[in-house]
C-alpha cells in the first residue's frame, strides 16, 4: 500500500509486538495511519511503537490481554481517545502451544488457546465494531484465521478449533454489519517465518526449509510483510466489494 493511503485514519492492531502483527502496525504507519499497537509484550510492544516513530509515523503502545473484557474495552476506548475514530483493525494475536495428541491436551491447554485465539476475536469485533457505529462512518476490520482452519494439522486440536471458529464469527459479523458500512474480513497465513512458526518447528525437532517444502508450492516459507499486505488491502478502498471472504495467504498450500 503507498504511503498517505490511510492518511488521518486511525487503526488497531493486536499482537503487534512480533511476528505478521508488528508488519502490520508498520504497514499501516507507513501508509499513513495512526496506529494502536496492542499486546502483553511490553518491550516487543514499544519497539514496534518506536519504529513506527522513527519513520516519523504516529503510534501508541496499549498493553493488553486480548482474552480479557476490561482489557480490549480500554484498549479501544484509549485508542478513540488519544488517536480518534475507529476505521481499520487488524486482530492478530494467538497463541500456539500444543505438543500432543488431542487424547492427551489437557484442558487448561485448551481453555487458554480458546480464550486468546477465538474468545478474543469477539471481544475485539465487539468493541471496534461498537465504536465505528458510534462515529457513522464505517470501518473494515480484519481477524487472523489460518490455513488450519481448513486443512487441520495433527497436534494442534484447541488451535485448529480456534480457526476454524476465526473464520465463523468473521462471516457472521460480515453478515450482520454490511449495511453498517463495516467490513469484516480474514486472511489465512499459511506458514509464515514468525516466532511463533520457528518455536513450533523447534518443538518437533524440525527445520524452516522442511516446513517449507511440506506447506508451500513455492519452496519456501512466506514473510510477516506478505501478510501485511493483504491486511492492508482488505481495509482499502481496492476492497470495497470484498467482505466475509477468508484470503490465504499461504504459498499455494491450500490448492493442493
Amino acid at each position: 500500500m503507498s504511503a498517505g493511503f490511510f492518511n488521518g485514519k486511525v487503526a488497531i492492531v493486536t499482537g503487534g509486538a512480533s511476528g505478521s502483527g508488528r508488519a502490520t502496525a508498520l504497514a499501516f504507519a507507513e501508509a499513513g495511519a495512526k496506529v494502536a499497537v496492542a499486546d502483553l509484550a511490553l518491550e516487543g510492544g514499544k519497539e514496534t511503537v518506536e519504529s513506527i516513530e522513527r519513520a516519523g509515523g504516529d503510534a501508541i503502545f496499549v498493553g493488553t490481554d486480548v482474552s480479557r473484557p476490561a482489557d480490549v474495552e480500554a484498549l479501544v476506548a484509549r485508542t478513540v481517545d488519544e488517536l480518534g475514530p475507529l476505521s481499520f483493525a487488524a486482530n492478530c494475536a494467538a497463541i500456539e502451544q500444543e505438543t500432543t495428541r488431542l487424547a492427551d491436551l489437557d484442558e487448561e491447554t485448551f481453555d487458554r488457546i480458546i480464550a486468546v485465539n477465538l474468545k478474543s476475536i469477539f471481544l475485539c469485533l465487539k468493541y471496534e465494531i461498537k465504536a465505528m457505529l458510534d462515529h457513522g462512518r464505517g470501518g473494515a476490520i480484519v481477524n487472523i484465521a489460518s490455513t488450519n482452519s481448513f486443512r487441520p494439522q495433527p497436534r494442534q486440536t484447541a488451535y485448529t478449533a480456534s480457526k476454524h471458529g476465526v473464520v465463523g464469527i468473521t462471516r457472521t459479523a460480515a453478515i450482520e454489519y454490511a449495511r453498517d458500512g463495516i467490513r469484516v474480513n480474514a486472511v489465512c497465513p499459511g506458514a509464515i517465518r514468525t516466532p511463533m512458526l520457528e518455536n513450533r518447528v523447534a518443538q518437533r525437532g524440525g527445520t524452516i526449509e522442511e516446513t517449507a517444502k511440506l506447506l508451500s508450492l513455492l519452496g519456501r516459507v512466506g514473510e510477516p510483510a506478505e501478510v501485511a499486505k493483504a491486511v492492508l488491502w482488505l481495509c482499502s478502498d481496492d476492497s470495497s466489494f470484498t467482505l466475509g471472504h477468508t484470503l490465504a495467504v499461504d504459498g499455494g498450500y491450500l490448492a493442493r
